[in-house]
This record gives C-alpha cells, sequence and structure tokens, in this order.
C-alpha cells in the first residue's frame, strides 16, 4: 500500500508539471538510469527466518541517476525463478519513503512474500529479487537480478479473523458461548488482558460454535490442537498471539495505577475486576507551580515484577484537558517518562476524591474514564 501511494504521489506531481511554466508547452518526462549493481544479500543467499518482531534482513544496492539531478525512487521487487519482474510478487519500497538506495525488510514481510509465492510454511524456498528506479512516469529495472532462499516461519496458512479464550482456567469458563473476545490490532494478531488460574485449563478458538478451530500454547508456539493445557500459575496476563508467526507473549501483570506526572510516581493503585477491566479510587490534588495547577496523569502499568510500561493518549500531542468526546480517553502503550503522552484532568477533580476506570478489552478501543466521587 506504501508503494502504490508513493508512486501514485509522483504520478500527480508529473502530471501537475504539464501545466508549469514552459515556453513550448511540452512534457518532457524525467528520465532515471537503472540500478548497474546489487550489493547485499549475496547471490544465492540462505536465510533461516526469525520469529521476531525486529529481526530483518538488509538489501542494498548502488544508485541510479536522474536527467535532473533529483532523487529517484526505488522498490526491492521479488518474482519467481525464471519471471522477468513484469508482473512481480511483491514491491517492498526502500527506506526513508522510497528514496534510499537500501532497505531493511522485516523477516516477517519476507514469510509473507514467500507465502505470496505458494511457498508454505517451514519450506524452502527460492525467489529472485531485483530493484526498481523510477523518477515520475519512467520506471527501470535493474541491470541484474539475485536469488535469495530461505525457510519460511511455521505460522498459520489460515489466518483466523477472530479469537476467543475459553476453558476452566479463564474467567470465562468452559461456556463456549462465554467465550471472551480478543481484539485484533493487526490481521493475524491477538491481544487480551485476562485472568488465568493455576492448575486448571484453557484454550483460544476462532469462533463460538461446536466447530471452531481450536488452538493452544506448547513450547512457546501455538498449534492447533484439542489437546488441553494447563496455567501454570494464577495471575493477570497480557497476551499477544501473532498467527503470522505462530508466536505468542505472555506476560504477568503484577501491578496497575494511575500516574501523576508531578509526583512523578503511581498515586492511586488500581485492582484488577475482571475481563481487561481495572479500577481504584484516591485523592487528586493538583500541583501547585509558579505558572498555576498542574494536573497531568497517565497510567503505569508493571510486568512480571520488573518491566513497566505507560499508558498515554492514543492522540499523539495531546495537552489539553478534556474535550467532552469519548476519543479524548482512548490510550495506548507508550514510553516510560515523566512527563510526556499524558491526559489532564478536568478542573473540578482538584482537591476532589475520583475513582478511575480503565477498560481494555475488545469491545471498543482501549480506554478509561474518571469520576468525581
Amino acid at each position: 500500500m506504501k508503494s502504490i501511494i508513493i508512486r501514485t504521489l509522483l504520478l500527480i506531481t508529473s502530471l501537475l508539471s504539464l501545466f508549469s511554466c514552459t515556453e513550448d508547452m511540452n512534457f518532457k518526462d524525467v528520465k532515471v538510469t537503472p540500478v548497474k549493481k546489487l550489493y547485499t544479500p549475496a547471490e544465492g543467499k540462505q536465510i533461516q527466518l526469525l520469529a521476531s518482531t525486529t529481526a530483518s534482513l538488509f538489501f542494498e544496492w548502488e544508485a541510479s541517476k536522474t536527467e535532473d539531478s533529483g532523487s529517484p525512487l526505488y522498490e526491492v521487487v521479488f518474482d519467481k525463478e525464471g519471471g522477468n519482474f513484469s508482473n512481480p510478487i511483491y514491491r517492498v519500497p526502500a527506506d526513508n519513503m522510497g528514496f534510499r538506495n537500501y532497505a531493511s525488510i522485516s523477516h516477517k514481510i519476507l514469510n509473507n512474500i514467500w507465502g505470496l509465492a505458494g511457498i508454505g510454511a517451514g519450506d524452502t524456498g527460492t525467489l529472485i529479487w531485483s530493484v526498481v528506479a523510477s523518477r515520475g512516469l519512467n520506471e527501470v529495472l535493474a541491470l541484474e537480478s539475485r536469488s535469495l532462499s530461505l525457510t519460511r516461519l511455521v505460522g498459520f496458512e489460515v489466518l483466523p479473523d477472530q479469537l476467543y479464550i475459553t476453558g476452566e482456567g479463564s474467567e470465562a469458563g468452559t461456556d463456549v458461548s462465554a467465550a471472551i473476545a480478543c481484539s485484533s490490532p493487526v490481521k493475524g494478531e491477538f491481544e487480551i488482558f485476562t485472568r488465568l488460574e493455576a492448575g486448571k485449563s484453557y484454550s483460544f478458538i476462532d469462533n463460538k460454535s461446536q466447530e471452531a478451530r481450536h488452538f493452544i500454547i506448547k513450547d512457546k508456539k501455538i498449534i492447533e490442537s484439542q489437546d488441553e493445557v494447563l496455567v501454570e500459575k494464577s495471575g493477570i496476563y497480557k497476551i499477544n498471539l501473532d498467527f503470522n508467526l505462530a508466536t505468542i507473549t505472555l506476560n504477568e501483570v503484577t501491578n496497575f495505577g494511575l500516574f501523576f506526572c508531578p509526583d512523578n510516581k503511581v498515586t492511586i493503585n488500581m485492582s484488577y475486576q475482571g475481563k481487561g477491566i481495572w479500577s481504584g479510587e484516591g485523592d487528586v490534588v493538583f500541583h501547585q507551580e509558579s505558572w498555576g495547577r498542574d494536573e497531568r496523569y497517565k497510567f503505569e502499568m508493571e510486568y512480571n515484577g520488573a518491566d513497566k510500561t505507560h499508558w498515554g493518549p492514543k492522540q499523539d500531542g495531546l495537552d489539553s484537558r478534556p474535550t467532552g468526546t469519548p476519543e479524548y480517553f482512548y490510550m495506548k502503550p507508550t514510553p516510560v517518562n515523566q512527563w510526556d503522552n499524558k491526559w489532564k484532568f478536568a478542573g473540578e477533580m482538584d482537591n476532589a476524591k475520583v475513582k478511575a476506570t480503565v477498560l481494555l478489552t475488545a469491545d471498543q478501543p482501549y480506554t478509561h474514564l474518571i469520576e468525581k466521587l
């Protein structure tokens, strides 16, 4: 999608130049030279993909030249062996929105590309790659191509559209109709905040019917199975499942509270209410500064008794008191720091007892409420 947008913008720019001030009003497209040399990966390189969101493969090539000395755009293109890139399987823009003569392509994207070529999960296959340089309407293929062999991750070919948690060890119990939905920020990826009970079983299903597919966690991998898996330790967990990679991350939420920025600490501890909801009550006293009263706050979540993350506004750069719209209270994980990514209490909350409620549930965007008691 990013590739299409970039090329469309360049096309629009080129068309607009038809109406620029020229003496003869003749349009002349800018020529670009083809990439002459591919640097890396080497010809025939073999890659074992890693089930990590940060793993990537670096591609680099010799820069092209343009008739007007401007910067060309680049795309890495992939095709099956024997193909000529006239209809490539996939295009990936170079770094910096296509303007660099290199690209860092994640293992996850490479895994998807090899899947589009018909190579099965866990299988090894070879594709060819090259680089297309463009400038305006002109697009030229590099003078050489290279083969690249990799072994795909053991992910799922058919990704579930929905996912629910069920089982005796879950909050929903064994009643499938009561199974709790996971949120899905990206296709094939799911997340849920939930309580699990030690010594009891749980699993995930893709729908609330007797024909549902069942998934369990085994050796830190997702597998499709009707077997039961027991919870090792009772606790409240943040569970992330990626069916593209067949991986799971499970972190115990050991503390959660309202973080008051002027005090640089949690001032209202919150307790888990069930099904992704926390709440807590406490006093709020704005901090007196030379310029006025400081009312900034956010939330702090602790994982596994050590690691922490902050939760702040979904809207970047928010710096106002409540606007009266639900979107104001939407939230997302943010870096840990004292002042950035914060909300402001309404003026009436100064010197008041308040109740804070956080809802990390799948039926709506993650959000929170602040009520005066």
